[in-house]
Protein backbone atom coordinates (compact mmCIF):
# COMPACT_ATOMS: atom_id res chain seq x y z
CA UNK A 1 0.00 0.00 0.00
CA UNK A 2 2.77 2.57 0.70
CA UNK A 3 4.17 1.62 -2.56
CA UNK A 4 0.92 2.30 -4.10
CA UNK A 5 0.62 5.91 -2.47
CA UNK A 6 4.48 6.53 -3.21
CA UNK A 7 3.07 5.60 -6.91
CA UNK A 8 0.49 7.85 -6.89
CA UNK A 9 2.73 10.78 -5.69
CA UNK A 10 4.90 10.40 -8.56
CA UNK A 11 2.17 10.24 -10.40
CA UNK A 12 0.37 13.45 -9.46
CA UNK A 13 4.32 14.98 -9.21
CA UNK A 14 4.73 14.14 -12.81
CA UNK A 15 1.24 15.06 -13.73
CA UNK A 16 1.94 18.44 -12.21
CA UNK A 17 5.57 18.83 -14.54
CA UNK A 18 4.30 18.06 -17.43
CA UNK A 19 1.02 20.65 -16.78
CA UNK A 20 3.72 23.12 -16.08
CA UNK A 21 6.07 22.65 -19.01
CA UNK A 22 3.23 22.61 -21.09
CA UNK A 23 2.11 26.34 -19.37
CA UNK A 24 5.39 27.92 -19.66
CA UNK A 25 5.68 26.78 -23.37
CA UNK A 26 1.94 28.00 -23.94
CA UNK A 27 2.64 31.31 -22.07
CA UNK A 28 6.15 31.61 -23.96
CA UNK A 29 4.21 31.48 -27.26
CA UNK A 30 1.54 34.33 -25.77
CA UNK A 31 4.78 36.67 -25.02
CA UNK A 32 6.55 36.20 -28.49
CA UNK A 33 2.94 37.30 -30.02
CA UNK A 34 2.79 40.33 -27.64
CA UNK A 35 6.02 41.06 -28.15
CA UNK A 36 5.82 41.11 -31.98
CA UNK A 37 2.58 43.15 -31.41
CA UNK A 38 4.81 45.36 -29.53
CA UNK A 39 7.05 45.74 -31.98
CA UNK A 40 5.40 46.33 -34.54
CA UNK A 41 3.30 49.45 -32.56
CA UNK A 42 6.31 51.09 -31.25
CA UNK A 43 7.88 51.36 -34.95
CA UNK A 44 4.37 52.89 -36.01
CA UNK A 45 4.16 55.43 -33.31
CA UNK A 46 8.24 55.83 -33.98
CA UNK A 47 6.90 56.81 -38.09
CA UNK A 48 4.09 59.04 -36.91
CA UNK A 49 6.31 61.21 -34.22
CA UNK A 50 8.57 61.54 -37.30
CA UNK A 51 5.50 62.87 -39.68
CA UNK A 52 4.50 64.71 -36.53
CA UNK A 53 7.63 66.38 -37.09
CA UNK A 54 8.09 67.24 -40.53
CA UNK A 55 4.06 68.87 -40.53
CA UNK A 56 5.91 70.57 -37.26
CA UNK A 57 8.69 72.34 -39.74
CA UNK A 58 6.28 72.91 -42.52
CA UNK A 59 3.80 74.82 -40.41
CA UNK A 60 6.89 76.60 -38.24
CA UNK A 61 7.71 78.03 -41.72
CA UNK A 62 4.33 78.66 -42.98
CA UNK A 63 4.67 80.91 -39.61
CA UNK A 64 7.62 82.57 -40.63
CA UNK A 65 6.30 83.11 -44.44
CA UNK A 66 3.14 84.50 -42.84
CA UNK A 67 5.04 86.69 -40.35
CA UNK A 68 6.69 88.15 -43.58
CA UNK A 69 3.41 88.38 -45.35
CA UNK A 70 1.85 90.65 -42.52
CA UNK A 71 5.16 92.83 -42.28
CA UNK A 72 4.76 93.56 -45.82
CA UNK A 73 1.22 94.51 -45.68
CA UNK A 74 1.90 96.32 -42.57
CA UNK A 75 4.14 98.30 -44.57
CA UNK A 76 1.56 99.13 -47.80
CA UNK A 77 -0.57 99.89 -45.50
CA UNK A 78 1.58 102.77 -44.61
CA UNK A 79 2.41 103.67 -48.07
CA UNK A 80 -1.44 103.91 -48.97
CA UNK A 81 -2.07 106.45 -45.88
CA UNK A 82 0.89 108.71 -47.52
CA UNK A 83 -0.33 108.86 -51.04
CA UNK A 84 -2.54 111.59 -52.11
CA UNK A 85 -5.79 110.41 -53.72
CA UNK A 86 -6.61 111.78 -57.02
CA UNK A 87 -9.23 113.93 -56.00
CA UNK A 88 -6.61 115.75 -53.20
CA UNK A 89 -4.19 115.78 -56.46
CA UNK A 90 -6.76 117.75 -58.69
CA UNK A 91 -7.63 120.02 -55.37
CA UNK A 92 -3.78 120.46 -54.90
CA UNK A 93 -3.30 121.43 -58.92
CA UNK A 94 -5.87 123.83 -59.18
CA UNK A 95 -4.48 125.38 -55.82
CA UNK A 96 -0.77 125.58 -57.80
CA UNK A 97 -2.70 127.08 -60.59
CA UNK A 98 -4.19 130.00 -58.63
CA UNK A 99 -1.16 130.61 -57.19
CA UNK A 100 1.05 130.60 -60.04
CA UNK A 101 -1.41 132.72 -61.66
CA UNK A 102 -1.18 135.48 -58.85
CA UNK A 103 2.46 135.55 -59.22
CA UNK A 104 2.87 136.01 -62.43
Amino acid sequence: MAENIKQFKDDVIRHFDEKTEETKRHFDVVAEKLEDKIDILSEQVAANTEKLEEHDQRFNQIDDTLNVIKLDIEVIKNDLKQKVSREEFAILEKRVSLLESKTK
